[in-house]
């Protein structure tokens, strides 16, 4: 009996042993688990605070180089060794160089596998077609950008070349404006000492040199006048309500006698209370021009009428007269410095062909234009359109 409570024992204790050895190693997998799930864990916030892996750059441009791209004022496209665009600037899409990933101009292309050959920066002068019937005269550099890729940065000179042409124009004719005067000077000088001893002579010539140093004295002011107005500035902070009437006035005034002499009546029809902001010295000068080239273009005994009208948001102040016209070929040229329809009749009226384009820069500065009608032997319409004053407009809007 002793044994088999011994031999109990020993099979109850074999029984305890395998109990505790499968607690430990359940004990063992929860310690793994828990390791795992740390390590996890950390892995996990490390991930969160350094970010995800880059993707692969297959980009072939140079890091930094697309966003020089974008705010440059040129032209710019970026070629491989395929000659394929790899990258372009927005500008480069809009001036039409770039089209399904190619360069649209041949002679572009060309000079890119020029420098892609030999290394080298080209840069030259060349005219690109843009759009279907234009040009755009443009300063192309093309450079090496690494390895294989090509660079072409084109500069778009076309409205700089055309201001440079005006400017040379404008030189040349006033060069020429002021030769004729001062050369009939010399000569009628010649001619007034080589007749001293003949008084009548000598009053002829007296007076001939005076037209002409009166000829010279009005272009030079018109020069003076054209140089002021043309400043690229808005209007200056000293402008004022002028009143229309009074502009008119001084126009008027300023025509009296030359309209008088040859009984070309002068007519205006204006409401006393329109007014515009602006420079009561310019705008009379303006509308004195077109009074007076109504005046000078119209045969004797007729009309110049002035009539001042409000439409909408603008004053237009339209001078009309009964004389000789212009040719419809000419009216889209006639605002231009030293542009004349008839030269001699130009010369004989003592007209600077400066008047006009006086007239054009003024109603520029004020934020209006000038507008003409024409028709040959019927006599013309300029017509000056200003913005009407705010207070002006409400009054109107109210009536």
């Amino acid at each position: 009996m002793i044994r088999g409570r011994v031999g109990g024992r020993k099979r109850l204790y074999c029984g305890v042993v395998n109990v505790n050895a499968a607690t430990a190693g359940l004990a063992a997998l929860i310690g793994l688990g828990t390791g795992v799930s740390g390590a996890l864990a950390f892995r996990f916030s490390e991930r969160e605070r350094v970010g995800p892996p880059e993707p692969p750059n297959d980009d072939p441009v140079p890091p930094g180089v697309a966003a020089v791209l974008q705010v440059l004022r040129s032209s710019a496209v970026v070629l491989d060794a395929s000659d394929a665009v790899v990258k372009a600037s927005p500008a480069g899409y809009a001036m039409g160089l770039v089209k399904a990933r190619s360069l649209t101009s041949p002679e572009l292309l060309e000079l890119a596998r020029q420098v892609r050959r030999d290394g080298e920066i080209r840069q030259v002068e060349m005219d690109l077609p843009h759009g279907a019937n234009s040009m755009l005269h443009s300063t192309v550099r093309i450079a090496p950008l690494g390895a294989t890729l090509v660079l072409v940065l084109v500069e778009d000179r076309t409205e700089a070349r055309r201001v440079d042409e005006v400017r040379r124009d404008f030189v040349a004719n006033v060069s020429h404006e002021l030769k004729t005067p001062v050369g009939a000077l010399s000569l009628l000088a010649e001619a007034v000492q080589s007749a001293s001893d003949d008084p009548e002579a000598v009053r002829r010539f007296a007076a001939r040199m005076q037209q002409e140093a009166h000829r010279l004295t009005a272009l030079i002011q018109d020069l003076i006048d054209l140089s002021r107005v043309q400043i690229d500035a808005p209007l200056a902070a000293s402008a004022q309500l002028v009143p229309v009437a009074d502009v008119v006035a001084d126009a008027l005034d300023r025509s009296y006698e030359a309209a008088s002499s040859r009984r070309i009546e002068l007519i205006a029809d204006v409401e006393e209370d329109v007014m515009v902001r602006g420079d009561r010295t310019q705008l009379a000068a303006a509308l004195g021009n077109l009074v007076e080239n109504g005046v000078n273009y119209s045969p004797e005994q007729t009309r110049v009428a002035v009539t001042v009208k409000l439409v909408g948001e603008l004053v237009e102040i339209a001078v009309t007269d009964q004389g000789i016209g212009i040719p419809e070929r000419d009216l889209e040229r006639i605002f231009e410095r030293f542009y004349r329809v008839d030269p001699a009749r130009s010369r004989a009226t003592g007209g600077t062909g400066l008047g006009l384009s006086i007239v054009k820069h003024i109603a520029a500065t004020h934020g209006g234009e000038v507008t003409v009608w024409s028709s040959e032997g019927n006599g013309s319409t300029f017509t000056l359109k200003l913005p009407v004053h705010a207070g002006q407009r409400d009054l109107a809007a109210a009536s």
